[in-house]
């Protein structure tokens, strides 16, 4: 997608999220000294934490939608190209867990595959299908609990999931352990033996919250939300309540209250629609307030590039290999995570004021073409006829 025909409101909001995983991960690397520091923690936890990942998996939903729409507008068939843009994808995830220890890109290119078979799925239907995604973790292990009691009496339930968080507990444990030490390649043994275990766990199976903001981010774009946020107040009420409400209730009421089994539809997470219905509100409501982003929609044009770059940073900065700083002070992290996004920042304003994708963007968008695009500015993109 090139900048003339590119939503901005999408590109700073990619920005925003790449800010907010630079504060998670450094957060994920922080001690627990209290005091002051300790609400700082809190803070980033509740606030950040999985809402810049459900900032982008929104994103992502959005970003297939209107691929879908220009290729439909243009009479191009859709299906071939995008599959081979998520296999691409798929192959930067590998490498991002096997050599970074990151997980997420792989389960996007993975969980990209169903879009294609809803894409023209009702309004109502998807809704249900978002809801049936976003409840699917928590619904199979209550199933799972209920057979487990049934075939196997009370304990089976305490036994079985004793010896997975046992299983969890010794592949995660020698992970770690890996990124203290000095040898790469026995971190990235460590890794390989973690993605083992990782992608035939449950959970991956099951669509979960990344394919609820999947198909949220898809219809705001088939309604035209993103492109005229001002023409849905009613939308966006819905979306600001419905996440504020999810995310008190999950993080303060529901224990509380014994409410608990409402957490199995009100996640924090949900606070994630709050922060894009307000982003959306204000970019029309301050018409120069874009323009003033766009030094963060730049870093969010490069979001793969920034993301990839972001990781292999946090992997040499902390892991044993490398420069191994071990932990930081939750305010070093947060100033470190500030600082780091500013650089990626001016150096994602300077490349496209050259270029017209970033380096990890121009190779992805190679792979899915099967052959070499263009990088500067002016030159137009290379598509064989008949594709999108």
């Amino acid at each position: 997608m090139d900048a003339p025909n590119r939503l901005q409101a999408l590109d700073i909001l990619r920005g925003i999220a790449l800010l907010g995983m630079f504060v998670v991960h450094f957060h994920m690397r922080s001690t627990d000294p209290g005091g002051v520091e300790d609400i700082l923690r809190t803070l980033i936890w509740r606030l950040v934490e999985s809402k810049a990942h459900g900032t982008f998996a929104l994103l992502f939903g959005a970003g297939f939608a209107i691929q879908l729409r220009r290729a439909e507008a243009s009479g191009r068939p859709f299906t071939s190209i995008y599959l081979r843009r998520l296999i691409a994808l798929a192959g930067f995830g590998a490498v991002a867990h096997a050599g970074f220890g990151f997980n997420v890109l792989l389960g996007y290119a993975i969980w990209g595959v169903p879009l294609l078979a809803v894409r023209r799925w009702s309004t109502r239907a998807l809704i249900a299908v978002a809801i049936g995604s976003a409840v699917s973790v928590p619904l199979y292990h209550l199933v799972y609990q209920q057979y487990l009691t049934v075939t196997g009496g009370p304990d089976a339930v305490r036994v079985t999931y004793e010896a997975r968080a046992a299983e969890a507990t010794a592949v995660n444990g020698a992970r770690n352990t890996a990124e203290r030490q000095g040898s790469y390649r026995a971190l990235v043994g460590a890794r390989l033996a973690h993605m083992a275990w990782f992608y035939r766990q449950p959970f991956f199976f099951m669509p979960g919250a990344t394919f609820a903001l999947f198909i949220a981010g898809m219809l705001l774009v088939r309604h035209g939300v993103f492109e005229n946020p001002l023409a849905h107040p009613r939308a966006l009420t819905v979306l600001s309540v419905f996440g504020l409400v999810s995310w008190l209730a999950d993080d303060w009421l529901l224990e509380r209250w014994s409410l608990q089994p409402l957490a199995i539809i009100l996640h924090d997470q949900w606070l994630t629609f709050t922060y894009v219905a307000v982003a959306l509100w204000l970019f029309a409501r301050w018409s120069g307030l874009p323009a003033r982003l766009r030094p963060v929609a730049s870093a969010g044009r490069m979001a793969l590039t920034n993301y990839l770059l972001q990781i292999a940073a946090l992997d040499v900065l902390f892991s044993g290999y490398a420069v191994g700083f071990g932990r930081v002070r939750p305010s070093i992290g947060l100033t470190a995570a500030i600082a780091c996004f500013a650089i990626e920042v001016v150096v994602s304003t300077l490349w496209l004021a050259r270029f017209r994708l970033g380096p990890a963007e121009w190779l992805w968008r190679s792979l899915t073409y099967g052959r070499l695009q263009p990088m500067r500015s002016r030159t137009p993109p290379v598509e064989p006829a008949g594709t999108a």
